[in-house]
């Protein structure tokens, strides 16, 4: 039986994957947006409930406009490229909350919340749109979908070696798990979250250039970052996000490209 249902998983596996218009890839996917919106939009709104949420000043106001223009430049690119129905479901929103986490994030469907502990680093319009651009990629791209699928995946593989394994003595079976458990993480899982903080700085940089601010300004706020976090991370191989001298070096090389959709759109920088 755990034959058949391993067989049944892989047919499946081979029968998700589909094509992200911003990656261009064939992106493996259980989940379909009409399964994870309404919960997606369920979880942010009591997280609101659960939070203060910065309305009225400045600053509140300015997480709305740069995130308007970062919708806008997305439904820009999609329109030219020909997916007009793409974003068929999403509900957008831009929250700014109290809390001196420095961090900002946009859950399925463009529900967005920027803490006000990140806006001493990115200090203006620019630094907000290339941390809101970033995190508004990871939706566009279905990173979120992609996540959940590859953790299902991993238990597929892990039911895998447990019938492999079924024969050998208990320490065996204990031993190989375990192997199975660090390599697939280490090995599969932490360089495919890394490949999505990529897509995202890419998708990111694109958007935010279409939407009027000049990608360069990326490159400045991720010194600022990096200057803010002091170096404490842990190695780039233990880690969902690449380390911010390969993410700066990354971005630097990823500035043209993103300079180049945006002049399709008349938007050119000096």
């Amino acid at each position: 039986m755990k034959k058949i249902a391993l067989f049944s998983a892989l047919t499946a596996l081979a029968l998700s994957c589909s094509k992200n218009p911003f990656t261009g890839k064939n992106n493996l996917n259980f989940v379909s947006n009409s399964e994870l919106f309404p919960s997606s939009f369920q979880q942010y709104g009591q997280f609101l409930k659960e939070n203060k949420v910065i309305t009225g000043t400045a600053d509140a106001k300015r997480v709305t406009d740069v995130g308007i223009k970062i919708k806008t430049a997305a439904e820009k690119w999609l329109k030219a490229n020909g997916y007009d129905q793409y974003l068929e479901g999403y509900q957008w929103e831009y929250k700014l909350v109290d809390s001196k986490d420095v961090n900002a994030w946009c859950m399925p469907g463009g529900k967005i919340v920027v803490y006000t502990g990140i806006l001493p680093i990115t200090q203006n319009e620019a630094g907000l749109a290339t941390v809101m651009g970033h995190e508004v990629s990871h939706a566009l791209a279905n990173h979120g979908a992609q996540r959940m699928s590859a953790a299902q995946l991993q238990q597929i593989g892990a039911a895998g070696v447990a019938v492999a394994a079924g024969t050998k003595s208990e320490q065996t079976q204990q031993i190989l798990m375990q192997a199975y458990g660090i390599g697939s993480t280490v090995g599969v899982m932490l360089p495919f979250s890394r490949s999505h903080e990529s897509e995202a700085d890419q998708i990111g940089l694109t958007l935010m250039a279409i939407a009027g601010y000049n990608p360069q300004e990326a490159i400045t706020f991720w010194q600022r970052m990096s200057a803010k976090s002091g170096g404490q991370a842990p190695p780039e191989f233990m880690s969902t996000h690449p380390s911010d001298a390969t993410r700066i070096a990354n971005i630097k090389k990823m500035i043209p490209q993103a300079k180049a959709e945006a002049a399709k759109f008349g938007v050119t920088f000096k």
